[in-house]
This record gives C-alpha cells, structure tokens and sequence, in this order.
C-alpha cells in the first residue's frame, strides 16, 4: 500500500484518479438502498405537500405545486410529514410549475403552532417551472427555537387581483432540533457532503439545503445530481429532479410580469 501511494505522489494523474475513484466508491456505498434514509410519518402534525389543481378564479396548473418535503399521497389526499432541522434559520423548498398569466405572485408565511405569524413576504413568480429556495432571514425574532413545531405555507395567488383573490398552497412543519456532540463529530468528518450525514439523521431540512446549494454552486456536478434525484426519489419526488433550482434573491418582492 505504501509502495502504491508513493508511485501515485510521483504521478499528480493518478492521484486525481485515485482520489475521484475513492470520492465515487463512498457515493457508490452511500446510494445502496441499505443505507438510503427513510423520513416516515412519526405522528406528528401533518400539512398538505401538493396543492390542489384548480381553484375558483385560478386557471388549473398542469401539475400542483409542491413542498419539497417528506409526504404521501393516498387517493386524492396529499399529506407533508414534519421535518427537522439543526439551524436557527433553515431554508424551505417549494416546487412552483409553469404558470397561467392569472398567476400573480406568490407569498411565504410562517407561523408557531398557535397559529401566530412569525415571517411573511410576497414574492414575483419565476418565469418558468423551478425549485424555490426561501430562507428565513437572519434576524433573531424570526429564529426557531429548538424542540417546537413550526407550521409554513407557501400560497400562489391567482384570479381578479382588484378583489380577494384565490390561490393554491401547500403546508407543511418543521421542528428544529438540538445540535448533538455526535452529530457534530460526524459532520466534521463529512464536511465535503454534510447531506449523506443529515440525511442519516433524518433532517431532512438541512440535507436537500445543503445539497440544493452544492448543486448551485457546482452546476456541472453529474455527481450532485444524482444524488439530488436519490433524494427526492426517497420522499417520492423524484420527477422534480430535472426542475432547476433558483435562489430567492432572483424573485424580486412584488407581482409577476407577464411577456
């Protein structure tokens, strides 16, 4: 082994190889349905993941729109299970399709469990179908606090905007968690790809942020990209693997332009 690793120092070459060839053995192991997370239904306050498909004043969209969050379907029943994240300040993810030009503009709210509202902004819609990334600012009154339930909903608001208009919305909670010695110990060893390690500890919240940011950041990633559709294809998303992903801070605040 030691003769090996001397001749790969002799050959930058081989050490790129020989460093790929590891990198792609851990993914390899990583993407065996063994070690796939699981994100079940723990019982905990439920939301709806897929809004619905037409609303009075709302044209139908061709398909719903979407929290990127664990969930089930069952008939026409669409159910969003309670994330966790580590953060203070997590960012939400919302699938938005393709919409009519009675599309107007989006808005992201975010409520305690009693109902009272802790953030909310309006949002323009992007122009094509795409993965939305909204992240709750960092200011501490918009803070979540560890061991209690969050409830967010994101709504697109459609119809005659001189009236109250209609929208689609899906809703969905999270709950932040303690950050534990042990989990810190493992992401300081997997700092390249802290989502295999929030994904093993089921939060969910954390492991698509991080990997939808490494996706952003390294577009050409064949590797990120299938471990982007892995991801969503354990919570049963996994036709919104090909959808592109947007930062928040290209959805400028107001109402949809249409061409």
């Amino acid at each position: 082994m030691t003769l090996a690793l001397l001749g790969l120092i002799n050959c930058p070459s081989l050490v790129l190889a020989y460093i790929a060839q590891s990198v792609n053995k851990h993914l390899v192991n990583m993407r065996s349905q063994s070690e796939r997370p699981k994100f079940p239904d723990n019982g905990a306050p439920t939301g709806r993941r897929k809004g619905g498909t037409s609303r009075d004043g709302c044209t139908p969209l061709n398909m719903p729109i979407t929290a990127l969050v664990p969930g089930e379907e069952i008939a026409e029943e669409s159910k969003s299970f309670l994330t966790f994240t580590i953060f203070e300040y997590p960012t939400f993810w919302v699938y938005v399709p393709e919409l009519p030009l009675n599309a107007h503009f989006g808005e992201f709210l975010l409520q305690d469990e009693n109902d009272e509202n802790i953030y909310r902004i309006s949002l323009s819609l992007p122009e094509k179908a795409s993965v939305v990334g909204i992240p709750l600012p960092q200011i501490p009154e918009y803070a979540l606090k560890t061991n209690k339930n969050y409830q967010w909903y994101f709504k697109l608001f459609c119809g005659d905007p001189r009236k109250t208009p209609d929208y689609f919305y899906v809703k969905a909670w999270v709950q932040r968690v303690p950050l534990t010695s042990k989990l810190q110990s493992q992401l300081n060893i997997g700092q390249s790809n802290s989502y295999t390690t929030y994904a093993a500890n089921q939060l969910w919240q954390d492991a698509i942020t991080n990997l939808a940011n490494l996706r952003l950041t390294n577009p050409d990633s064949h590797i990120f990209l299938k471990d982007w559709t892995l991801l969503l294809k354990d919570i049963g998303l996994s036709e919104l693997a090909p959808v592109p992903i947007m930062k928040l801070d290209k959805l400028q605040k107001g109402v949809r332009q249409s061409n």
